[in-house]
């Protein structure tokens, strides 16, 4: 006869399984920034060595956005067929092989890569916030709040550290770009415990089961849609752009790429405390005004260029950035009815607005290449902070997406 299991041994197990799934969950977040925000502070290296223009330097960081709208709106149906917990390895497996194709020579191998990164990022950030509505129900700002700290901590350090690593003998804008497959093969071995979850997954079995409706035709989702867009374009932009702005101000690359690992830095806390609170609110109307605002005189205070002023308006644009994509993530799971609509609308505003971040970074570059300086294009960033405020103050409204059956 088999061993008994007692309630408490049941109890326990079970707690351990939730804790190694959360911990799972906080790998794969930090694999989910690392990878594009470290071409960042290596852009005009790349550029230099490979003689590129601005133009084409910028769709290093465009692509992945574009992989991102190509795949986001069918992550959901992948994961209906394969299971949520294959989807995401098999992403990882991807992710590692894009980091390490990226860094071959060649032009080629430097697309590709970013293809293939930009393809499995995609999985994680619409799979993700559905996954933490079906099987962390009562403490979904809770960890979205730590699931985005972590993903941004990794952010800011790719940003940081990819200067540093480059300088080290024999490394490069390669041998930096290439290091951050370990933490891939981190959360690769992590992840491995989960795909005995496949078969009983509770967002699988919600996929397959759960009547759709079209939330192409709700306002509100499309309000969603273009707060996340908006606030995408104006991150992944400064991702690509913001050394190069600062060097007309004195700064060399180095010093350049601490100053975008200060404003991803900024919105570490921000990213945690903001799910935490949008849950307890009765709506995030407050939340979504300020984090306009805050894009808006950051942006302001980084067009005026003044040596003081431009690490606060750094410091602010980090602060709207973690607050912006905290309430996106937040808006997918609490203006939704469950977690397979949960999941289409990260689908659609992945989709959609990532295609419209993807503008961002090589609009940033041709409009710098046109008129020979930084200030029309950050004038253009500053407008779309207008439009982010309008658009977020109705995401904010207390209320859930509406659609009819299909």
């Amino acid at each position: 006869m088999g061993k008994k299991i007692t309630t408490l041994e049941y109890t326990q197990e079970k707690q351990a399984a939730q804790w190694l799934l959360f911990i799972g969950i906080i790998v794969v977040g930090s694999n989910l920034r690392a990878p594009l925000t470290s071409v960042g502070s290596l852009i005009s290296f790349i550029r230099d060595d490979l003689g590129l223009s601005n133009t084409i330097a910028g769709t290093i960081t465009t692509i992945p956005l574009l992989a991102f709208a190509l795949l986001s709106p069918f992550a959901p149906k992948i994961a209906s067929k394969l299971g949520m917990e294959k989807t995401i390895f098999i992403s990882l497996i991807v992710l590692l092989f894009g980091i390490i194709m990226r860094s071959l020579s060649g032009i080629g191998f430097l697309f590709i890569g970013t293809i293939g990164i930009g393809l499995a990022i995609a999985i994680g950030n619409v799979l993700i916030p559905g996954y933490v509505k079906m099987n962390f129900p009562f403490r979904i700002g809770l960890v979205t709040g730590f699931y985005a700290v972590f993903m941004n901590i990794f952010g800011a350090l790719g940003s940081g550290l990819s200067v540093p690593l480059s300088n080290i003998n024999g490394f490069g804008w390669k041998g930096s770009l290439v290091s951050w497959s370990l933490l891939t093969c981190i959360a690769i071995i992590i992840w491995i415990p989960q795909l005995r979850r496949n078969v009983d997954s509770p967002l699988t079995a919600n996929l397959t089961t759960t009547k759709k409706g079209s939330i192409w035709r709700s306002p509100l989702a499309w309000c969603i849609t273009i707060f996340m867009g908006l606030q995408s374009l104006i991150f992944y932009t400064l991702i690509t752009w913001l050394p190069d702005i600062l060097r007309i101000h004195g700064y060399s690359a180095s010093a350049g790429g601490w100053m975008l690992f200060l404003m991803q830095f900024a919105l570490i806390p921000i990213t945690f405390i903001i799910p935490v609170v949008a849950e307890k609110m009765r709506n995030q109307k407050l939340l979504s005004g300020l984090t306009g605002g805050l894009f808006i005189v950051g942006l302001s205070g980084l067009l005026l260029g003044n040596q003081v002023l431009i690490p606060i308006a750094i410091i602010m644009i980090g602060i709207a950035s973690g607050s912006a994509f905290s309430l996106c993530m937040m808006f997918f799971s609490l203006r939704t009815q469950d977690g397979y609509q949960a999941s289409e609308m990260s689908g659609m505003a992945q989709s959609f607005g990532y295609l419209l971040a993807a503008v961002g970074p090589a609009l940033f570059g041709a409009l710098h290449d046109i008129s020979g300086g930084w200030q029309l294009p950050l004038c253009m960033l500053i407008g779309l902070s207008i439009v982010i405020f309008l658009v977020a103050i109705a995401a904010g409204k207390d209320q859930v997406i509406q659609v009819n059956e299909t």
